[in-house]
């Protein structure tokens, strides 16, 4: 029975994670890199939220309730403490391309900077920078991927130029952080809080209204009414934030938290996403 409801949770959470690793991937953050944050934030949750009459949990029932070994749960109990999340983890090929093209002398102009690349021609081609820096992946594999992120283009001639160092979104991280923080985050915990007991809710609020037997036709009609309804929601309760904001706004003592309501609007346009419902 047991083993059945883990099987289910992993199914859904592999729905959930479906929008989370797209994210990543937009962003260059490879596996190794995402594994290495899930592993912190394992070890942080286990130490901080299931120890013994207040204690944090030690270093032996961590290891075990997590799976990981002891050493790597030191190590990693070791970077929450003192704050250093500047990991150093292996990273994606592009990433590792992006960076060698900009500091490898080999493939460097006189000034400089990052030179134009033949594909295959000559010891210094686009095919062995990838030969020498991009593990196992083809030339021309990286070669169409780094097109699509729009980090590099072919001139006339057939010679790469590098056109942007970074594979982030230009002018979306800002909001993209907004919204894990604000949106995301408080979701997401407001549904861990609400199933950790078998008696029944938490008491927060948890709302949701779908419907799988939309008409395609009435998407767009359906869309506009719910955004300006969620807008006009969002505003009544900013505006009671603010008036509870206000009451104590003279008091600088630190007996305050954070509250959050979130309202979205959702439709499928994930054609591979498999429900489980």
């Amino acid at each position: 029975m047991q083993e059945k409801l883990k099987q289910q949770v992993l199914e859904a959470l592999f729905l959930v994670l479906r929008p989370i690793v797209k994210i990543l991937l937009r962003y260059g953050i490879g596996v190794s890199e995402f594994s290495e944050t899930v592993k912190r934030s394992y070890v942080d949750v286990a130490t901080t939220e299931f120890g013994i009459r207040g204690r944090p949990t030690n270093i032996s029932r961590v290891a075990v309730m997590t799976g990981l070994t002891r050493k790597e749960v030191r190590r990693l109990r070791n970077i929450l403490e003192t704050g250093e999340v500047n990991l150093s983890v292996k990273t994606t090929p592009i990433a590792e391309i992006l960076h060698r093209w900009h500091s490898e002398d080999d493939y460097l102009d006189e000034d400089g900077r990052p030179a134009a690349l033949a594909f295959s021609d000559g010891r210094n081609s686009f095919s062995s920078l990838v030969k020498r820096f991009g593990g196992d992946v083809p030339a021309g594999a990286m070669r169409t991927e780094l097109k699509r992120i729009g980090s590099i283009v072919e001139d006339d001639k057939g010679y790469l130029l590098l056109m942007k160092r970074s594979v982030s979104p230009s002018g979306q991280t800002e909001n993209l952080l907004t919204s894990l923080v604000h949106s995301a985050y408080p979701l997401l915990s407001t549904i861990a809080e609400n199933s950790a007991s078998d008696e029944g809710p938490a008491g927060l609020g948890q709302f949701s209204a779908y419907s799988t037997a939309i008409n395609r036709s009435d998407v767009k009609r359906l869309r506009r009414i719910s955004y300006d309804r969620l807008s006009d929601l969002a505003e009544s309760f900013d505006d009671l934030f603010m008036a509870y904001e206000s009451l104590h706004e003279s008091n600088n003592n630190s007996d305050k938290t954070v509250v959050s309501v979130g309202l979205f609007y959702f439709e499928e346009r994930d054609e591979n996403a498999k429900y489980t419902w």
